[in-house]
Order: structure tokens, then sequence, then C-alpha cells
């Protein structure tokens, strides 16, 4: 990044003194496997699920259909910043949410387990959680940021929403109850 504020700044100066402007061309450094950034996004109303539906509800009770969700996921050469808006789920209560390997599918187990940067151990730090508590309308938006990327190749593929809150500590951290409703996740 300074080289290329240098550049920048040389160019200016260039071009302000009388010189001529030069157009510099840049190459990403070697340990930059994602320069450009990956943008992941996906949402709309929550159906009953069916094939290629982009958001679904696996429990009408607590993620009723006709509500909303909506996912951003973004991720540039080192940093990862994960956002989630909901409308029309149940008013006051708090859902869990996490980022999962597979798009959703006709069972709520077909997303696959949580996204994980390292193949480790469930935690905040390792994986996307979003929980939300839902306002007296029903919603609610969370956001979560990550001092990694996502793997080249290897991202999510959407956003479950579970039952309870998720489980911070001890041996059932990162579990947070049903897979209640599911947004598949697309590159952009």
């Amino acid at each position: 990044m300074r080289v290329l504020v240098a550049l920048a700044a040389v160019g200016l100066l260039s071009v302000a003194c009388g010189g001529q402007s030069t157009t510099v061309t840049t190459h990403p450094v070697a340990h930059d496997p994602s320069p450009t950034g990956v943008r992941l996004a996906g949402g709309g109303t929550l159906t009953k699920p069916m094939p290629k539906a982009s958001a679904v509800t696996y429990n009408a009770k607590l993620a009723p259909l006709g509500a909303s969700a909506e996912v951003v996921a973004e991720s540039g050469a080192v940093l990862a910043n994960s956002t989630v808006t909901v409308g029309g789920l149940l008013p006051n209560r708090t859902y869990g949410a996490h980022l999962h390997v597979d798009p959703c599918g006709l069972k709520p187990d077909d997303s696959g387990p949580h996204y994980q940067h390292v193949h480790s151990h469930a935690s905040a730090t390792n994986e996307v959680w979003l929980d939300f508590t839902t306002d007296d309308q029903g919603t609610a938006t969370a956001t979560a940021k990550q001092d990694w990327a996502f793997a080249p190749g290897r991202v999510p593929h959407s956003l479950v929403i579970h039952a309870q809150p998720t489980v911070k500590t001890g041996a059932d951290a990162g579990t947070a109850g049903p897979r209640v409703a599911c947004v598949s996740l697309t590159e952009q």
C-alpha cells in the first residue's frame, strides 16, 4: 500500500511540475490472495424449501413465511465483513446466525457445517457469528468483522438462522439450536 501511495504522489508531483504523466501498472503482492476481494450476497422473502430457493424457512413458527433476510459478506485481502438484516421475524427474540459452507437445501442440514477460517474449533474469531435480537417489529441487523479473509476458492455459501443464541464457550461453543431459516449466498 505504501508503494502505491508513493507512486501516486510521484505521478501527481510530476504532472503538477509540468512533467509527463505516467501510467503505473501494479501487480498484486505474492501474499495477497484476493487483491480484488470477494463479495457474497443473498436474501429475499422466506419461502418453503424448494429447489433453487434463495431464502427458506424450516420452522414457520420461529421464522414465519413472508419474513425477510438479506446478507452481504465481503472479504478483502486480510479482512472480512458480514452483515445480516432481517424483518418479519418474531419480535424481541434472540436468534443465532452463522455463515455455513454449503447453499441452503430442502433439509436444514443441507447447508453443511459452519464456515471456519481454520478447520480447528468453533469460536467467534474462527467463524462468522451474526447473532441478533429483533425489535418490537421483528427486525434486526447484525454485523461481524473478522481479521482474516475468506480463503480463495473456499467461501461460505449460506447464512443459517438458528432458534437460539450461540453458545460462546465450553464444549458446546458454536451451537445455537435447530436451524430455522437459511439464505443462500452467491458471488457478486
